[in-house]
C-alpha cells in the first residue's frame, strides 16, 4: 500500500514540481522519515557519519527551514493588514515576497568571487562575513549582530505578547487579565535558561510547522464557510495613512529570512538548486499570504482583530488558541537561544577575546552567575512585553526597523559595492531601488508605529 502512495506521489509530483526541485519518492521518503524518526530506506542517505552527507540538507529540506521562517505564527496578523491598507496591502505582500526572494539570491551572491581560473570560490560564508567586508572588520560584524539581537529578543517578545493575547482570547470572562497571561506564559518559559542545546526542541520544529499548517487550513476552511457574508466592497485601494505603514512594517517582519540564507545555502547538497528553491518558497508564501490575508478580511471586515484567530466562535476560538499558545512557547526557545548564544560569542568567551570570562565551567556545565544571565534575558523579554503589549504595532515596527535593514537595505548595499563591476544597469537600478524602498519603508514605519504606541499608551491598554 505504501508503495502505491509513493508511486501516485511521484507520478502527480512529477507533473506540477518545477525540474529543478523534482524528487524521487524515495528522497521525499528519506526526508519525511528523517523528520518523523521513522526508518531509513537508503541505508548512506542520511547517514550522519558519512562524510558526504554530514550537515547537509536536500532542497526540499532547505524550501522547508524558509517556510518555517516566512509563514510562521505572525501571519495571524495579516488580515488586520488588509483592514488598514486594502489592495494595496495584498500587493506588498506580493511585492515584499518578490523584493526578498530577490535579495536572498544577491546576499548569497556575495558570497563568491572569482579566482585565477575564472571559476566562481566561495570566500565568505555568512552574513557576517560579508557585513565585515563592507563595513569593515571592526564594526561590520558588531552591526549586523547589534540587528540580529534585537530581532531575536522582539521575536521573543512577541512570543509572549501573542499568548497573552490568546489565552485572553481563550478566556475573555475570567479573572485573569492580558499583561497576567503573559506573566504565567514567562514563569513557563523560566526553565528555558538551564538549555545546553537545542537538540530536542530543533527535533519539534517540524511538528510546529505541521500543527501550525493544519490550524492555518481550520481558518481558511472556517472563512469558506462563511463565504455567503463575504463583502467584496469592503476590500478597496484606500489607506488608512496611520496605520498602513504598521502593515507594511508587518508585512516585511513576516518575510525576514535573509541571515540565515547564507549559511542554509552552504548547507545543501545541490548548491545549484538554492535560487529555485528560493524562488518557490517565496511564490508559495506570497500566494498563501495574499489569500490568507483576503480572505480573513472578507470574512470579518471591520471587525477584524490584530490576530484573526481571535475572530473565531468561541468554542473553536479556544481550542486554536490553546494549540498556538503551546506552539508559541514551544517557539520562544528557538530565537532566545540564538539571542543567548549571540551575545555570548560577543561577550562571554574569555580574556582577551572579549570583555568578560566564559559564562561555562570546565565540567561543561553553566557557571552561577552564567545562569542569572540566562534567566535575566528570560525576565527582560517578559517585562518589556507586559511594557509593550500592542502585538501588531510591536511587530510593524521591528518589521520597519531591523527588518529593513536586514532584508532590504544591506544586501542591496552588499551586492553594489561587491558586484557592481560585473552587474547590469537593470540589477544595479533595481538595488538602488529597493534601498531607497527599504530607507522610506523603515523611517514611514518607525514614525507611525510610535505614533500608534504613544496612542495607545495615552488611551490605555484593553486588558
Amino acid at each position: 500500500m505504501a508503495s502505491f502512495v509513493y508511486s501516485v506521489k511521484d507520478f502527480v509530483t512529477s507533473k506540477i514540481t518545477p525540474d529543478c526541485l523534482k524528487a524521487s519518492a524515495e528522497e521525499l521518503k528519506t526526508f519525511a522519515k528523517s523528520k518523523t524518526g521513522g526508518g531509513n530506506p537508503d541505508p548512506t542517505a542520511l547517514d550522519p557519519d558519512d562524510p558526504r552527507n554530514r550537515g547537509k540538507i536536500t532542497e526540499w529540506e532547505a524550501g522547508w527551514n524558509v517556510t518555517n521562517a516566512i509563514q510562521g505564527m505572525f501571519i495571524v496578523s495579516l488580515p488586520y493588514g488588509v483592514m488598514h491598507g486594502g489592495y494595496w496591502a495584498i500587493l506588498a505582500m506580493v511585492g515584499i515576497a518578490h523584493i526578498c526572494c530577490h535579495t536572498g539570491k544577491i546576499l548569497v551572491e556575495c558570497l563568491y568571487e572569482k579566482n585565477d581560473e575564472g571559476e566562481l570560490e566561495k570566500v565568505r560564508f555568512s552574513y557576517n562575513d560579508i557585513a565585515k567586508e563592507c563595513f569593515g572588520k571592526q564594526y561590520g560584524g558588531k552591526i549586523v549582530n547589534a540587528a540580529q539581537l534585537i530581532e531575536l529578543l522582539m521575536t521573543c517578545i512577541l512570543y509572549v505578547v501573542l499568548c497573552g493575547d490568546l489565552l485572553m482570547g481563550a478566556f475573555p470572562n475570567g479573572i485573569i487579565d492580558t499583561r497576567s497571561y503573559m506573566m504565567i506564559c514567562g514563569a513557563i518559559l523560566l526553565p528555558t535558561a538551564f538549555l545546553k542545546n537545542l537538540r530536542n526542541v530543533s527535533s519539534l520544529s517540524f511538528y510546529n510547522g505541521i500543527v501550525h499548517t493544519v490550524i492555518n487550513a481550520v481558518i481558511i476552511g472556517y472563512c469558506l464557510t462563511q463565504a455567503h457574508k463575504w463583502a467584496f466592497s469592503k476590500v478597496t485601494f484606500q489607506i488608512n495613512i496611520l496605520s498602513f505603514p504598521i502593515a507594511l512594517g508587518v508585512i516585511v517582519f513576516s518575510y525576514t529570512s535573509q541571515i540565515f540564507l547564507p549559511t542554509l545555502e552552504g548547507s545543501m547538497i545541490d548548491k545549484s538548486k538554492f535560487h529555485c528553491m528560493l524562488n518557490w518558497s517565496h511564490i508559495a508564501a506570497a500566494v498563501f499570504k495574499a489569500l490568507f490575508g483576503y480572505i480573513g478580511f472578507l470574512t470579518w471586515q471591520e471587525d477584524t482583530q490584530e490576530e484573526v484567530v481571535n475572530n473565531l466562535d468561541q468554542t473553536l476560538k479556544t481550542i486554536v488558541n490553546i494549540i498556538l499558545v503551546v506552539k508559541a512557547l514551544l517557539s520562544y526557545p528557538l530565537p532566545y537561544y540564538a539571542a543567548c548564544e549571540l551575545v555570548e560569542t560577543e561577550m562571554f568567551q574569555g580574556k582577551p577575546e572579549t570583555m568578560f570570562p566564559t559564562i561555562w565551567a570546565l565540567d561543561g556545565e553553566l557557571k552561577l552567575w552564567g545562569l542569572g544571565f540566562r534567566v535575566m534575558m528570560v525576565v527582560v523579554t517578559i517585562v518589556f512585553a507586559v511594557v509593550i503589549p500592542h502585538f501588531t504595532i510591536l511587530m510593524g515596527f521591528i518589521g520597519s526597523f531591523t527588518g529593513c535593514f536586514l532584508s532590504f537595505i544591506w544586501p542591496s548595499f552588499f551586492h553594489l559595492k561587491l558586484r557592481r563591476h560585473v552587474m547590469s544597469w537593470s540589477t544595479l537600478v533595481y538595488d538602488m531601488f529597493i534601498i531607497f524602498l527599504g530607507v522610506g519603508f523603515g523611517l514611514c514605519g518607525m514614525y507611525y508605529s510610535g505614533r500608534a504606541m504613544q496612542r495607545a499608551f495615552e488611551l490605555g491598554v484593553p486588558v
